[in-house]
């Protein structure tokens, strides 16, 4: 990051974005609404269940809009459209193969569980089926994760300030944490729900007409193809053949592997499986937005009702980025292989910029200005979700077990505060990682891979095998995070510079082989391990194992007298049938 001296505080003449004044007053607009939703929520925030999960009192529409708009941040808007400019159709697998099953299966069989047991946080789930070991590690590494990946959103989200502003990224990062952080800290997780339903409105809004405008522009989905298709040709040394671009299937541009057998099985088994249900079943961010639901039915259908935008999302982040690949000069430059200086960061033009310079070349003054209130908002949203679920873990799981026990509710309530705070300042400084990767999504599968995969194989061996033990609920956590680790780092390029490059690994295949590698080792020693020491009683297991939870405990009785249309089963059915139909007709 660039440490130029203070500017004064008004638009540069380098901007990347030429904005009006209309411009600005949409985004001004925007930026008061984001407050005045902190102020109103703060007036509902009387104890630490209220700040740290909204009182268990949310409708599951709100909660399954919030649920999808806290994963519209950075992974969504910016890094699907890089992978859509880079990679081209195979994207569309991060969403009907690597989202959409997991979320179904989280609302089905999994909310039951995290709702009924009234835990406040995953990690609190694993202290009480595997005790304080598993529960220590799993609350560490969750909360780095947290830090690392609010980075992420707030270095775009600073990215976006510099590019509207022309303001140094030191600047813009310290002044974009500053508005997240008056909001979540004033109305804790409320605020950053409410707050999320109101972005996924201002996305949508913002990126489809940059979508239909750019298609008008390309000469509809065939001039892409023809487009897209005469570059490939031309610099076919540089850039994946047009047929892989093209088609989603077997995903070689996307996965890096030249076998298409072992390109299907990385994206179905470390896309679709491992690093897809270790996210969404086990990630706090997303399962906290269920938790806050007033009952056990909207928790369940919380992740579902998010599951029907999700599955369209792909239409107006990653077709963006394809059209930016063969209309903006500056993204088939750096295609080709060139360097090209500018960009967002001031660093040089990355795959990360596609959507920034797209909406540059093609949206007029006014649309121009509420396309950056969409990506204002999709960044906002993804680090509000970060730093909540970090103030809960923080609160709940580390300071209140393991520090100062038995305090007033006030002063967890403060605690909780005080660590949005130093989460704020934390990644200012964790921005900088993510800074040096092209293409952000690498950066993030790789923390996925390092986080998620293994939490994902713990979480559910214990799940449905009551003979697992305390001890292998630690071990396999730690064994399975430290071999994604090692396969991360002796790769090609998946952790950037400081990859060894001894496997012939790399991009986002690179990150799908490290999950794998941490789920099958992180199975195989829990076994190990639970064969060789003593499990807990199955009198303890009752809402931590399925086998020994009343299926009466599962399921809310007053969902029996709702239509069908409002029940769990039925609507997860419908998405299921949806996705499959999309996953044949692409």
């Amino acid at each position: 990051m660039s440490l130029a001296a203070a500017p004064v505080l008004v638009p540069a003449a380098d901007t990347l974005i030429d904005a009006n004044w209309l411009d600005y007053v949409l985004v001004a607009v925007y930026f008061a609404f984001v407050l005045g939703i902190g102020f109103l929520a703060r007036r509902q925030v009387s104890d630490s269940i209220d700040f740290f999960l909204s009182g268990r009192s949310l409708p599951a529409w709100v909660t399954g809009l919030a649920f999808i708009s806290a994963n519209l941040g950075a992974v969504e808007i910016m890094g699907m459209s890089a992978s859509g400019a880079q990679f081209g159709i195979p994207t569309v697998h991060y969403f009907w193969v690597g989202a959409i099953p997991a979320m179904l299966f989280l609302g089905v069989v999994m909310m039951p569980f995290y709702y009924g047991s009234k835990v406040r946080s995953v990690p609190e789930f694993m202290f009480r089926r595997f005790g304080q070991g598993a529960h220590l590690v799993n609350a560490i590494s969750f909360a780095i994760a947290q830090l690392l990946i609010a980075g992420v959103n707030l270095f775009l989200l600073g990215s976006i300030v510099r590019a509207l502003l022309g303001w140094p990224l030191w600047v813009a990062l310290i002044v974009a944490a500053a508005i997240v952080l008056s909001y979540i800290t004033l109305g804790g997780l409320s605020a950053a729900i409410y707050n999320e339903v109101l972005q996924f409105f201002v996305i949508v809004a913002s990126l489809l007409p940059l979508t239909l405008i750019g298609l008008h522009k390309a000469g509809g989905w065939s001039g892409v193809e023809q487009k897209l298709t005469a570059f490939a040709e031309q610099h076919s040394d540089k850039v994946p053949s047009a047929q892989d671009q093209l088609n989603s299937w077997p995903g070689q541009a996307l996965t890096g592997f030249s076998s298409p057998v072992l390109s299907v099985i990385g994206i179905v088994f470390g896309l679709g499986f491992v690093l897809s249900f270790g996210y969404w079943t086990t990630n706090f961010v997303e399962v906290q937005r269920a938790m806050a639901s007033k009952s056990i039915s909207a928790a369940r259908k919380t992740p579902i009702i998010g599951a029907f935008p999700k599955m369209f999302v792909p239409f107006i982040v990653i077709l963006p980025g394809m059209i930016a690949a063969v209309l903006v000069t500056e993204i088939q430059r750096i295609k080709a292989g060139e360097k090209v200086p500018g960009g967002a960061s001031g660093e040089g033009v990355a795959y990360n910029d596609a959507l920034l310079y797209l909406m540059r070349d093609i949206l007029p003054n006014g649309l121009l200005g509420l396309a950056i209130a969409g990506l204002l908002a999709a960044f906002m949203a993804g680090m509000a979700a970060n730093i909540s679920a970090f103030n809960t873990v923080f609160s709940y799981d580390l300071w209140q077990r393991y520090i100062r026990k038995n305090h007033t509710d006030d002063y967890y309530l403060r605690i909780g505060r005080l660590a949005t705070v130093a989460a704020t300042l934390i990644a200012i400084f964790t921005a900088g990682f993510a800074s040096s990767f092209s293409n952000i999504m690498n950066y993030l599968q790789t923390l996925f891979g390092f986080f998620n995969a293994p939490l994902f194989a713990t979480f559910i061996l214990g799940m449905f095998w009551k003979r697992m033990t305390p001890t292998a609920g630690w071990v396999g956590l730690v064994a399975g995070t430290l071999s994604a680790v090692a396969v991360a780092f002796l790769s090609e390029d998946a952790f950037g510079s400081a990859s060894l490059g001894v496997i012939p690994l790399s991009g986002q295949g690179a990150s799908f082989v490290a999950a794998s590698t941490a789920f099958v080792v992180d199975i195989v020693l829990s076994i190990v391990v639970s064969l060789a020491t003593v499990p807990k009683p199955a009198s303890e297991l009752k809402g931590l194992v399925y086998s020994e939870t009343p299926k009466e405990d599962l399921v809310d009785p007053e969902e029996a007298s709702q239509p069908w249309y409002q029940r769990t089963l039925p609507l997860a059915g419908i998405a299921l049938v949806l996705v499959i139909i999309l996953n044949v007709s692409f």
